[in-house]
């Protein structure tokens, strides 16, 4: 897998790393042969918003036979790309590969018209000059990233880190996304169906949390049942304050926290197992067949047996 990454003068060391950080891992972890190379509107080195500059960039040509080409974030005065970056984006869209528009990044795939009359995302702060510009988009500000399988584009800033796990998980399924994850120090939580996904991240946690063991404990028991009682008398607290500290820990509430991580036991299982599907309902916690399938498919827009056919047989490098 062969991921271009679009670099400008001026762009941020941030953006232009959130990318290369989350793809080059997969090779890093030697979960699969992904590799990225930096690419500008012509072959020389460009300087970050920093102040450094990058040598070794190669030109248009570096993105020709990408099987990605990630544009991670634009000008702030949101000027339209030249032609020369047009036609790479044109060019990546005609042959299939997919074209990712992080955070401001999003405005240069609009441009290239990628997006018209389908839903994206970009930087909350450019939302009214997006719209202004491309009123044929939709624009979702409930969402961090949104999938159309073919384009993807994402919120602010950190949310590319999200997109570009979004991407690993999609590609390579919900281990190897799992696996970055955690060498980036970084909690997936996916939400979404279908062409659009939600991600919710768990915010870090720190050893003295006292919400920190009781998550760990958790994800041990998930088979077993997990009321709001039973976790805050396992966390010895209150209801009410122990529904309170989870919140402010985590984002959200203990019964979203444990379906979401039921959901992805669920997919680990489906995933790299042989197991019934009866099987998987209880050990992930939904104990019941039908269960697993209602929140599946409210969550993922898809049955259990077909995620697992969908995972089983997609290339893995």
């Amino acid at each position: 897998m062969r991921i271009a990454v679009y670099a400008f003068d001026g762009i941020t060391m941030f953006h232009l790393a959130v990318p290369q950080m989350v793809f080059d891992e997969v090779r890093r972890q030697g979960i699969a042969d992904w590799t990225t190379a930096l690419f500008g509107d012509t072959a020389g080195p460009v300087r970050t918003a920093e102040g450094y500059q990058l040598a070794g960039m190669g030109g248009p040509e570096t993105a020709e036979s990408a099987d990605i080409v990630v544009i991670p974030s634009w000008f702030d005065d949101g000027r339209g790309p030249g032609e020369t970056l047009l036609a790479v984006v044109r060019a990546a869209s005609e042959r299939r590969a997919a074209v990712l528009g992080l955070c401001l990044g999003a405005i240069a795939v609009a441009d290239a018209g990628l997006l018209a009359g389908r839903k994206a995302v970009t930087h909350w702060q450019a939302f009214a000059a997006m719209a202004e510009r491309h009123p044929d988009v939709p624009l979702d500000q409930s969402v961090l990233y949104i999938d159309h399988g073919d384009v993807l584009t994402s919120a602010g800033t950190a949310s590319g880190l999200d997109a570009c796990l979004h991407v690993v998980r999609e590609r390579l399924g919900a281990d190897a996304a799992n696996q970055v994850a955690r060498s980036l120090v970084v909690a997936p939580h996916r939400e979404g169906g279908q062409a659009q996904y939600i991600d919710r991240p768990v915010p870090p946690r720190s050893e003295d949390d006292p919400i920190a063991p009781l998550l760990d404990w958790a994800l041990e028991h998930l088979a077993e049942p997990l009321d709001v009682n039973r976790l805050a008398l396992q966390a010895h607290m209150t209801r009410r304050t122990f529904v309170r500290a989870f919140r402010a820990a985590t984002g959200t509430s203990p019964s979203a926290w444990v379906r979401s991580q039921r959901l992805d036991a669920a997919r680990r299982l489906l995933e790299t197992t042989d197991l019934g599907i009866e099987r998987v309902a209880a050990d992930s916690g939904f104990g019941h067949v039908v269960t697993l399938r209602e929140n599946f498919a409210g969550t993922f827009g898809t049955t259990p047996t077909e995620y697992r056919r969908r995972f089983t047989t997609r290339p893995r490098a």
